[in-house]
């Protein structure tokens, strides 16, 4: 367990000690620097484990009382900015503990029956739940924006690419769609992940409960650790509950993946941009310029996130690594994990803000789109198709198709200005109606599977996520 004291404190170390630490071992051990965003958490947590103590006879009501009005009045003063952290305090529960025990005397009390073991599990705890819901709603706006964008320009194809070559037409709004998807995952796992967040671990103790009666699922209960039908969700094992970090892996494995996400989306946003592209204009406040070329606008918002998604990646590793050889049960390490924590929720919230306003201000330049959709090559797969419908095998039709791409690289023209005699002299089954596979708003219409870039399809499954997240937004 980590020292409760250090030099030059206002109240004495611990019996144990005879002196504080050295200076440099203070200053290398301090978190306050970083913990004290915990401040709210760590406020309402005492105030619940206040009315406890009293529940159990530890605490008059009086002392209750007055220990939550002098939290409360402490929590004001930091929201204001009037509050004084202090370093040789070392965290923020003993910040707070040690100003509250300066004013109130009963404050020295609040301490029972409570390690900062299960302290700031149950801190961290209740942070990470507000940020899953924080970030959940700014996947939802992401998500509008994406399904905005897209119903704005529902018309427009665009080649849909693999190995960055052009492959088949697709509408743009399905391509903003896989994102939508994407996100949607992403918004699933934060909820599957709360689930396993919202258990109090408050009543744990440093590591093997307490002798005193506790009520913890009256904690649990005050501090809405319940499950959907309102039973009280608490730790089952002291040493387990004290120790375990899962959730906060399970947190920054979902934020890894969703910058991955977020970096896909940024790839495709700076190709499209691009003169050799030229899909896409972003509007100029989400753009820079360069310090040297006066004609350059550059997609700084979509690099950023791509490159800060290796951030919330190696924060992911760093947790892992951080827990993979820890001996049961807290130990000082732990520490570490709040700076990996803060930096992934920080990060990937930026960049989901960001990205979403991003897309808010993009403009599609149509008729470019339009002429790259129109490359008869991006066809040639419907072409095979239009063969197997006359009965030939797919594979024979992709031969034949190949053939017929090979002549026209040969004689310098695109597929559907090959001739019918051209077509039957490749194959006999090619007929008069060949020329209708290379009408691109047939063929777009001829996509009637689920999930296929067709034009029906794509408006139903816009309208879909329009319900869905309007549905989400008024629940």
């Amino acid at each position: 367990m980590r020292p409760l004291f250090m030099s030059k404190r206002v109240v004495s170390r611990s019996g144990r000690f005879s002196g504080g630490p050295a200076a440099d071992v203070a200053a290398f051990s301090e978190s306050i620097s970083f913990d004290h965003r915990l401040w709210k958490h760590d406020i309402v947590g005492s105030i619940a484990h206040a009315t406890m103590l009293e529940s159990i006879g530890v605490l008059t009501r009086k002392e209750r009382d007055a220990i939550t009005a002098g939290l409360e009045q402490i929590g004001q003063e930091i929201s204001d900015g009037k509050f004084k952290w202090k370093v040789e305090l070392e965290d923020v529960h003993m910040n707070i503990e040690a100003e509250l025990t300066k004013r109130i005397p009963a404050g020295a009390k609040l301490h029972t029956a409570r390690s900062r073991n299960d302290q700031v599990a149950l801190d961290i705890r209740m942070w990470v739940r507000d940020e899953i819901a924080s970030l959940g709603e700014e996947i939802r706006d992401m998500q509008r924006a994406l399904v905005t964008l897209g119903e704005n320009n529902s018309s427009v194809i665009i080649p849909g690419y693999t190995h960055v070559q052009r492959a088949q037409p697709v509408y743009f709004a399905h391509h903003l769609l896989a994102y939508v998807e994407m996100l949607e995952r992403d918004h699933q796992r934060l909820a599957d992940c709360f689930q396993r967040v919202n258990v109090c671990p408050l009543g744990n103790g440093a590591i093997a409960g307490s002798t005193l009666p506790l009520d913890r699922e009256m904690v649990a209960r005050l501090l809405g650790f319940v499950d959907a039908k309102g039973r009280p969700q608490v730790t089952q094992n002291s040493m387990d509950g004290v120790s375990d970090r899962d959730f906060a892996i399970e947190f920054c494995a979902g934020a890894a993946l969703l910058g991955v996400h977020l970096s896909r989306l940024a790839e495709d946003v700076i190709l499209w941009a691009s003169a050799e592209f030229n899909f896409i204009k972003i509007a100029d406040a989400y753009t820079t310029g360069s310090s040297l070329m006066p004609q350059k606008k550059n997609p700084d918002v979509a690099e950023l996130t791509r490159g800060k998604s290796a951030r919330v990646i190696g924060n992911l590793m760093a947790l892992l690594t951080l827990l993979k050889g820890l001996p049961m049960t807290y130990n000082r390490d732990l520490q570490e994990d709040k700076e990996r924590l803060f930096d992934s929720a920080d990060t990937v919230r930026a960049c989901v803000r960001l990205m979403g306003a991003m897309m808010k201000n993009v403009a599609v330049n149509e008729d470019v789109c339009r002429a790259a959709a129109s490359d008869a090559s991006l066809l040639a797969t419907d072409l095979a198709d239009y063969l197997v419908r006359k009965g030939m095998p797919f594979r024979q039709a992709h031969h034949v198709v190949g053939a017929a791409v090979a002549f026209t690289e040969k004689h310098r023209k695109t597929l559907n200005k090959i001739t019918l005699e051209e077509f039957q002299s490749l194959d006999k089954q090619f007929t008069a109606d060949v020329t209708e596979v290379f009408d691109l708003e047939k063929a777009m219409a001829r996509r009637k599977l689920i999930g296929a870039p067709g034009t029906a399809e794509v408006r139903k499954q816009l309208s879909r996520w329009r319900k869905l997240l309007a549905a989400d937004a008024s629940a």
